[in-house]
């Protein structure tokens, strides 16, 4: 029989770098950070930090260096694009192309792509921004109150005229709310037209097949992905990238260079110019393959758990509204964005951390148009759950909201350049080299 967590039994379900670490409070008191801002950036595993400790005594020149060390690190930068390949389930003829990151990968992807581009407004900007000056051309549909009013105005869309690609998120980086990607690629195809799934946020909470889904491409970040260390990918069919301009000109990316004209490499080397990011891309590959090993029941249910009590102790507190895109969508990722009546969302974030201890987002979440359309033109403020997340973590949030609804607020905050500080904090920062200007902007203190 399987038992639904209590209140108290919710626990990581991997351990983070960072995990344990204290931070201080208005009050003078320490706890432990809750940092339910994973949606932004997550924190590293610890087996991807273990993993970069182990490669770094063997880290070298990646491709054509003689040297040993220089072959061992090739070795190891080919076997990371191998098992970051094997987490999407690339089919055996897709590329794998490492890039810096989301952003990175649809941008390559747009300097490809031959023909016209449809997109829906609840995209965050880096699945938004390259389409929007394609050279070739873009629709923007606006999404319905429904997933499947929604899904109707994109298949009217397609119906009207001929596009080359559909680029949609597999998850909103704003609700955790996401369209059916099968039946995406289904319309899509059927008209003709590819799919890019925008996996950034969907990739740290969801299995995802580019076999099984028959999506084209997915693009993905390693610091969404349990390994902040700057590196991407962009997956997916070879033809269009191979026909493209290199993504980036410079050595590795060419066959052969003459004064006048330059024969370039086919594959992902074409657009990985210059000298490859062995460190990073070994640490994705470390988060893919420890997600993949993950037991996939228990991977959901410590989310769904986690998601139905944030949302039962939001909707207790006078005030709180919880965004939403779509009123018959299911299954959201553990990402959602809430409001406060009457309330800056920056200010409530900056009280959040300050007397609570608490890591969330505020702003509009590079997704202006979205925010736009769902009447928050302040923003609000973001919540995500995720593999490190606890029950704690959870209730500590909700205790936190309902003191600020009651008056406890200990603090005085401003307003400095458009960001929410506490005034004269005192709070020591850790010392750590590089803070005191953070110190002088924030007002923190630099000693014990």
């Amino acid at each position: 029989m399987t038992l639904t967590p209590t209140r108290t039994e919710v626990e990581a379900l991997l351990p983070v770098v960072g995990g344990d670490t204290q931070v201080p409070l208005l009050d003078g008191s320490w706890v432990t950070y809750a940092n339910l801002d994973g949606a932004a950036s997550t924190p590293a595993l610890q087996v991807v930090a273990d993993r970069v400790a182990d490669v770094m005594p063997w880290y070298a020149s990646v491709h054509r260096g003689a040297g040993y060390l220089s072959q061992v690190s090739t070795a190891l930068y080919e076997e990371a694009r191998t098992e970051i390949a094997a987490f999407v389930d690339a089919r055996e003829d897709d590329l794998t192309i490492i890039t810096r990151n989301t952003t990175d990968s649809i941008n390559l992807l747009a300097s490809v792509v031959p023909g016209k581009v449809l997109v829906i407004d609840v995209e965050h900007h880096a699945n938004f921004l390259p389409w929007q000056s394609h050279p070739q051309g873009v629709t923007i549909v606006v999404g319905s109150a429904t997933v499947a009013g929604t899904l109707d105005r994109i298949e009217a869309e397609l119906e009207g005229e001929t596009y080359a690609l559909v680029a949609i998120t597999g998850a909103s980086n704003v609700t955790g709310e996401a369209l059916p990607l099968d039946r995406v690629v289904a319309v899509a195809h059927q008209h003709g037209a590819r799919v890019l799934v925008d996996g950034a946020q969907l990739l740290a909470h969801r299995r995802f097949s580019l076999r099984e889904t028959d999506a084209d491409y997915v693009a993905f970040s390693a610091h969404k992905l349990y390994a902040p260390y700057g590196a991407g990918a962009l997956v997916g069919r070879a033809d269009w990238l191979d026909a493209g301009p290199a993504y980036l000109s410079g050595g590795g990316a060419v066959r052969q260079v003459h004064l006048r004209d330059t024969t370039w490499q086919a594959g992902p080397a074409r657009h990985e110019g210059g000298t490859p990011n062995l460190i990073g891309a070994v640490a994705l590959a470390a988060a893919c393959t420890t997600l993949a090993g993950l037991d996939e029941q228990a991977w959901a249910e410590h989310e769904r758990v986690l998601r139905e009590r944030l949302v039962a102790g939001l909707e207790s507190i006078e005030g709180v509204r919880i965004a939403r895109l779509w009123v018959d969508s299911e299954e959201p990722v553990g990402v959602l964005t809430f409001t406060m009546e009457d309330t800056e969302p920056g200010y409530l974030a900056a009280y959040l951390a300050a007397e609570h201890g608490l890591g969330v987002r505020d702003g509009r979440f590079c997704a202006h148009p979205l925010l736009a359309r769902l009447d928050l033109p302040l923003g609000a403020i973001r919540v995500s759950v995720g593999l490190a997340t606890t029950g704690e973590d959870v209730d500590r949030l909700v205790a936190g909201l309902r003191a600020f609804v009651a008056g406890q607020i200990k603090g005085d905050y401003r307003l400095v350049d458009g960001l929410w500080h506490l005034e004269n904090d005192s709070r020591p920062l850790p010392q750590i080299d590089g803070l005191l200007a953070l110190a002088d902007t924030a007002g923190l203190c630099t000693s014990d």
